[in-house]
């Protein structure tokens, strides 16, 4: 049998989900076989517009091939020849996906690549909201919901969680890069310097580690609004994330040590248990 131009995109985004969406695949993979593929394009496209943030290559060229995907984004319906964005297409004829929440994604790789910095949460909060929030609305497309209205305030909300999540697990790799993410005013409140720590750390992880708490209190009001294969994707994707900020506070060592993970047996319970019910 032949394989359609959709089922080559969807194969491919598989296949890119598969292999680097480490805590997101547990999830993704409880959908229906359609929302299923819908999800790996969406998460496909996103991977690829943050590889380019984290790439080696200069300021200038990463902000052309950023400009590059606003450009493709803008006639993805001629995208024959990108297995990525003609997945993207077909799952966005399929579902109310917001494509142009991708642009907010691209904004926010935007503002890596220009070295912004933040002194408050307030300033750092617009950057959490699009580069993770832009992928819980996106996300939502493909969901089954209520309210759909609703449903995208609580799916941007946990999309923060995860976000601030990923700043404490990330704080060796993005100390590499010369990027901090954690407020100016926070680092200064607990008298700690990333580079050079001391027992100042615990206490301004944990507090850290307290704000995303409260955004998953937030974001977790979305899976009543959710049907129940949608509902357990997104209590398997938070439920493992909720697991590894609560390794992270029990040891805030760890985050200058390498990068925390859930082993691989209890991401796998968790998504098993969270088709129970959320």
């Amino acid at each position: 049998m032949t394989m359609s131009t959709a089922d080559w995109g969807y194969a491919y985004c598989q296949a890119v989900t598969r292999r680097e969406a480490a805590n997101f695949y547990y999830g993704i993979r409880l959908l229906p076989r359609d929302r299923r593929d819908a999800l790996c394009a969406i998460y496909a496209l996103a991977r690829r517009v943050d590889d380019i943030g984290d790439g080696r290559a200069a300021k200038d060229e990463k902000l052309r091939r950023l400009n590059e995907e606003r450009l493709r984004l803008a006639s993805i319906e001629t995208a024959y020849d990108d297995p990525v964005l003609v997945a993207v297409a077909d799952a966005a004829r399929r579902y109310p996906i917001p494509l142009d929440a991708f642009g907010d994604l691209i904004d926010g790789v935007e503002m890596d690549v220009l070295g912004t910095t933040y002194r408050t949460f307030s300033d750092l909060l617009p950057y959490c909201r699009r580069v993770a929030g832009a992928i819980g609305r996106l996300s939502l497309g493909v969901f089954e919901t209520s309210d759909r209205e609703t449903a995208a305030v609580y799916a941007d909300d946990l999309g923060v969680a995860f976000q601030l999540t990923n700043i404490l697990r990330d704080i060796r790799e993005d100390l590499a890069r010369g990027r901090v993410y954690i407020p100016g005013e926070d680092l200064e409140r607990f008298e700690c310097d990333l580079e050079a720590p001391d027992g100042n750390l615990a206490e301004l992880i944990r507090f850290e580690a307290d704000r995303a708490s409260a955004w998953f209190e937030s974001g977790l009001r979305l899976l009543p609004l959710l049907d129940r294969h949608s509902g357990a994707c997104v209590a398997a994707m938070a439920g493992i994330y909720r697991r590894l900020l609560s390794r992270i506070e029990r040891r805030p060592d760890l985050v200058l040590r390498g990068r925390v993970s859930v082993p691989t047996w209890e991401k796998g319970w968790v998504a098993v248990r969270s088709l129970a019910g959320p």
